[in-house]
């Protein structure tokens, strides 16, 4: 065979070894577009399938914040018992007409009577014979931000001196109580003077008020201090009726609120009460005051630190039972 048939034969083959390894190539080529291509489709599907599938919402669990022990816990008052087995580490019973102590319980420890000290507000407000149909705006400045209570008030609302001092005297309402004393000629400084003036006055000289809610643990006194405000807070037909008022509604733009009683025994029919408040705030524990009468008495009951919800209204609840059980004898003990 001559040179250039052998150049041919060498060639072929060459040709013939090449074309397969092209073919190879080119299919690899197309493999790998087409698998980019899958790739490609894959996650514009799985993204669609992500975003028709329903969100979960995220939940967060917080911590449950540890109740503070109040002041009375604090000074181990829970730890003296008492003959009714109460509740609250202080009480204090008094017949109203007499000055008969019926019952007593650390009744001179001085300490925060949180909500009860819109007693003190209310009597202020009505002792200064201010016009109770003068339109009060809630304001930024009546929004508490000590304890981060609720209020029903929004900013802006605008209700009269009376409807505020009914709020605040039934259903606790703690920017209606603000804006009383904010408003008070003077503003409230002169409002909070005024309140320990009076408190000097009636002879209360365990008692401070720095502000008219009873939010601040600031505001102090004793069961014995509190019995005298009650019982010239009841003198007044006003807060009688306010304070014992089941229920109240209030037009608030478009709106009716109704707003309840924080004492349920006020709808209770065994009991006759003429002039109530209840408090809390977690370094007073729940407070409640009450002149009722019971037995044909006319009572005074006072009962502050109390552990539980519901237990300062069974304390006087056990108050009455008893009374009720002694009413002939002529002394307590």
């Amino acid at each position: 065979m001559n040179q250039f048939a052998r150049f041919l034969t060498l060639s072929g083959i060459c040709l013939a070894l090449l074309v397969p390894v092209s073919q190879a190539a080119t299919s690899k080529t197309e493999a790998s577009k087409s698998a980019k291509k899958s790739s490609v489709v894959k996650r514009t599907v799985s993204k669609r399938a992500v975003a028709a599938a329903p969100k979960r919402k995220r939940v967060v669990i917080a911590p449950r914040e540890q109740e503070r022990q109040s002041y009375g816990e604090i000074a181990g008052l829970h730890q003296k018992s008492d003959a009714l087995d109460l509740k609250s580490s202080v009480a204090f019973v008094i017949d109203q007409d007499t000055r008969e102590v019926l019952f007593r319980k650390n009744e001179l420890a001085v300490l925060p009577i949180a909500s009860l000290t819109k007693l003190m507000t209310g009597l202020i407000i009505k002792e200064a014979a201010l016009p109770m149909e003068d339109v009060i705006t809630i304001t930024q400045d009546d929004v508490d931000t000590e304890k981060g209570s609720r209020s029903r008030l929004s900013v802006g609302t605008e209700l009269s001196r009376g409807e505020l001092m009914h709020l605040a005297l039934m259903s606790s309402e703690n920017r209606a109580a603000h804006a009383l004393g904010r408003s008070f000629p003077g503003g409230l400084g002169a409002f909070v003077g005024l309140m320990n003036a009076k408190a000097r006055e009636l002879g209360m000289k365990d008692t401070r008020f720095v502000e008219p809610t009873g939010l601040s643990s600031q505001n102090q006194s004793s069961a014995q201090d509190l019995a005298k405000l009650v019982n010239t807070a009841h003198a007044d037909a006003t807060l009688r009726e306010l304070s014992t008022s089941p229920k109240h509604e209030v037009a608030v733009g478009h709106r009716t609120l109704q707003f309840n009683n924080t004492n349920r025994l006020v709808s209770n029919p065994k009991w006759e009460i003429g002039l109530q408040k209840t408090g809390y705030i977690s370094e007073a524990g729940r407070c409640l005051v009450m002149q009722t009468t019971v037995a044909g008495r006319n009572l005074i009951m006072v009962f502050l630190d109390s552990a539980g919800k519901l237990s300062r209204l069974g304390d006087a609840e056990r108050v009455r039972d008893w009374v009720e059980s002694v009413s002939s004898r002529s002394t307590f003990r």
